[in-house]
């Protein structure tokens, strides 16, 4: 049997080994909703948010805005505890940019979370043009006691994608912003959509050398689903043509392809992405994620293949 660098037989670096590793136990984490907006939706860089964007797409139901942080951990708690028997949990503040504050706010939010005797860390989701260093100062002196990872929507390395998908900020901004984290000691990590338009498979798997170069512990790789209620489902209802979805077969092979490319030190959290039927219009595979990971996991042995394979270090 083959030994692979991160010291389990998967063949790749997976999240839930990592945690074990870090932890000596499963970790779960409990979806967050604090309130935030975005600089891109208030006026302050635009309005409307990314074309892509509906964030109720992905929240659990006990993840409700106006509810407090408090309200929130607890009944994620409850919940998996009584489902799962789950014991420790990291907050996942997952809605909007969850930087975009005052560092009195957000000390006031993250040390809310922090009271719970069974989180051992936080999650934080955010853009890059909404952290500077006073934030990063705070977390890097969070991070000597609690588990601490910003992550960062990439979603593209592609200015001219950015702009289509109205980001708001360019790929040099995101790239400033996971070196400053990471030159702070501050984990980062970073989250890369597959099937924007405009991009071909090869932009794709290219932009898997620019990731190896950056700083990064954990990546995030999903497909792209249209949202209901976005401006990308009304430009997918105008003009369907200008997109392309992965069957899932070929999705499969792919993402094999740009993990085979990837730095085995890059822990992946996951490699698809899943909403509830209710919010998509795109095309389905009619899969849950944990299946879709399987049949990964189970081609990469056809394959004889694993994370790093191909990976040259620049």
């Amino acid at each position: 049997m083959k030994s692979f660098p991160w010291g389990h037989q998967r063949r790749f670096n997976a999240y839930s080994n990592y945690f074990k590793k870090q932890f000596g136990q499963r970790i779960q984490k409990l979806s967050v909703n604090a309130g935030f907006t975005c600089p891109n939706r208030d006026g302050t860089v635009a309005r409307g948010g990314c074309t892509y964007c509906n964030n109720e797409a992905f929240s659990p139901s006990y993840c409700v805005a106006g509810s407090s942080v408090t309200e929130q951990l607890q009944k994620g708690i409850d919940f998996h505890k009584d489902r799962y028997n789950a014991s420790r949990f990291l907050a996942y503040f997952q809605n909007f940019s969850n930087t975009y504050a005052s560092l009195d706010e957000l000390k006031r939010i993250y040390d809310e979370a922090l009271r719970f005797p069974e989180v051992e860390g936080l999650v934080i989701g955010t853009r890059p043009d909404v952290i500077d260093e006073e934030k990063l100062a705070y977390f890097a002196e969070l991070s000597k006691r609690k588990y601490v990872i910003v992550e960062y929507g990439i979603e593209s390395c592609y200015d001219q994608t950015l702009d289509r998908i109205n980001r708001g900020h360019s790929f040099e901004q995101t790239k400033k912003a996971i070196e400053q984290t990471a030159a702070y000691g501050v984990k980062t990590g970073g989250h890369l959509m597959f099937g924007l338009p405009g991009e071909t498979k090869q932009m794709m798997l290219d932009e898997v050398d620019i990731l190896n170069n950056l700083p990064l512990n954990n990546i995030k790789f999903h497909q792209l689903q249209i949202m209901k209620d976005t401006i990308m489902a009304r430009e997918y209802k105008e003009n369907p043509d200008h997109f392309r979805f992965f069957e899932l077969d070929e999705y499969i092979d792919f993402v094999i392809d740009v993990t085979e490319r990837l730095n085995p030190a890059f822990v992946i959290e996951r490699f698809s992405g899943e909403a509830p039927p209710r919010h998509t219009l795109s095309p389905r595979w009619g899969l849950r994620t944990p299946d879709v990971m399987n049949l990964i996991e189970q081609r990469m042995v056809d394959r004889d293949t694993w994370q790093g394979k191909y990976f040259k270090k620049s």
